[in-house]
């Protein structure tokens, strides 16, 4: 290999590193706002959301291929905390079998309106995820469909199902039938 070669390569790999620190620099703040949302605590949403730059970064050559990378790591992250969610329950549940869990778990950090978004966690998977990227990452329905991979359609209805369920929980009269 030629030293030009070397240092083109090396060029190329800064420009690349470079596009990926812009990317991360614009996309992280709200991908830990998405994972707050979902999981309740600050410290989980930054942690999920540094993991998902980290798968991102990882496969950077395909994903900045891709027409919205944002997208793709979006949908990572949704996996990253639909999983910790899964694998905390389980825990919880083993650990309550054990004897050992006395009182309740600690609650999550305090935040605006904590009882509306813990509403959102108890709603089913898919539909917590729709409201939170409509809500929190304010996506249209369509790119939505695209993080969940999905139809339109099935977003719609993932976004009525949930506000239905969130107005009767929440007891808010002018959305009730």
């Amino acid at each position: 290999m030629s030293e030009e070669t070397s240092l083109l390569e090396t060029h190329e790999n800064v420009h690349e590193d470079l596009s990926f620190i812009a990317f991360y620099e614009m996309e992280f703040p709200r991908m830990v706002k998405i994972a707050y949302a979902l999981s309740g605590s600050r410290l989980a949403a930054e942690d999920l959301a540094q993991e998902a730059m980290l798968a991102t970064h990882r496969r950077w050559q395909m994903v900045r291929a891709l027409d919205r990378p944002e997208a793709w790591t979006r949908r990572v992250l949704v996996n990253k905390a639909t999983s910790q969610y899964r694998r905390r329950r389980a825990e919880l549940r083993a650990i309550a079998r054990l004897g050992l869990l006395r009182g309740s778990p600690p609650a999550p950090m305090a935040v605006e309106f904590t009882h509306v978004w813990d509403k959102v966690r108890s709603l089913p998977q898919r539909q917590a995820q729709a409201v939170v990227l409509f809500y929190v990452d304010d996506l249209p329905v369509v790119r939505i469909a695209e993080v969940m991979e999905c139809s339109v359609n099935t977003v719609k209805v993932h976004l009525y199902n949930a506000r239905r369920t969130l107005a009767q929980e929440l007891e808010l009269d002018e959305y009730q039938s």
